[in-house]
């Protein structure tokens, strides 16, 4: 129990935000893994050692950091009421953070893509894809910060 007291709202809000930086470092970074991978010729040194880092920072950064990030996500949005009453902008922000754990899982599956060497998708492909969690990012802080509904 002293450890559900620990987390008050403040410190709550503090890990959803580490967790939301360290997911968006990977969600950021791991899109421009794919753009240079997508650039080198299988079965390479080069190939294996992308294939390496793709991995160990989708599983050893990303994957904890989602998990993180919605925990104390709804840690904050419900035992501390700010899910109730008219809060929109809440609501929109969790269909945003829906599609951003969708692009997660995206990524997920281009990482086992080019582990496989099955990759079909060209640099210019994956430099487009390196967009969107960026509007993504830009809706949801707005919503979160601004409240604009």
């Amino acid at each position: 129990m002293e450890f559900l007291q620990f987390l008050d709202y403040s410190w709550t809000k503090a890990l959803h935000i580490i967790s939301v930086i360290t997911w968006m470092a990977g969600i950021f970074y791991l899109p421009r893994l794919f753009v240079y991978h997508a650039q080198t010729e299988i079965g390479t040194d080069k190939s294996e050692t992308f294939k390496i880092m793709e991995r160990r920072l989708l599983k050893g950064i990303m994957n904890p950091s989602l998990i993180a990030t919605w925990i104390f996500g709804l840690w904050l949005a419900f035992p501390h009421a700010i899910w109730q009453g008219d809060a929109i902008w809440l609501h929109i922000k969790f269909v945003l953070v829906f599609a951003m754990t969708g692009y997660h899982m995206m990524c997920a599956r281009y990482v086992r893509l080019f582990a496989a060497d099955a990759n079909q998708k060209d640099h210019v492909y994956f430099r487009i894809f390196n967009e969107v969690p960026t509007l993504l990012m830009v809706a949801i802080v707005i919503l979160a910060v601004v409240k604009p509904f």
